[in-house]
């Protein structure tokens, strides 16, 4: 494993472990049939994601691109590209990533935004 993501992780589990993170925190995967780059993630992520720290912090939930926005999400701007990863607190966005980076990159930048969450949350 990455040491940055290991120190990362090592960092978030501590925080949730003190109870910090209140709100519930979720990663929208926005997707549609006949995108390669979600096919891509499906393959490389999909199978691992909910056992890893990740994705115990913010469970995956998919919607597709078409159809219309959920009523409990809300988006700080609109979508257009799949697959687009939307990470949520309490269904209000806070980050994203749009695209599919690759597997490596992936890790690092969801890490990153899920302690970038987890920091504002413990902030108040």
């Amino acid at each position: 494993m990455n040491p940055i993501r290991t120190f990362f992780l090592a960092g978030l589990s501590w925080l949730f472990l003190a109870g910090v993170a209140a709100a519930q925190m979720t990663l929208i995967m926005v997707e549609e049939p006949g995108c390669i780059w979600c096919a891509r993630w499906n393959e490389e992520i999909s199978e691992i994601y909910p056992k890893t720290p990740e994705g115990q912090a913010a469970p995956l939930r998919r919607i597709d691109i078409r159809d219309p926005t959920p009523d409990d999400l809300s988006f700080a701007r609109s979508l257009h590209f799949t697959p687009t990863f939307v990470l949520m607190l309490d269904g209000k966005e806070v980050s994203r990533i749009e695209g599919y980076p690759g597997e490596d990159f992936f890790w690092g930048l969801l890490t990153q935004m899920i302690a970038r969450a987890t920091a504002s949350e413990a902030a108040g």
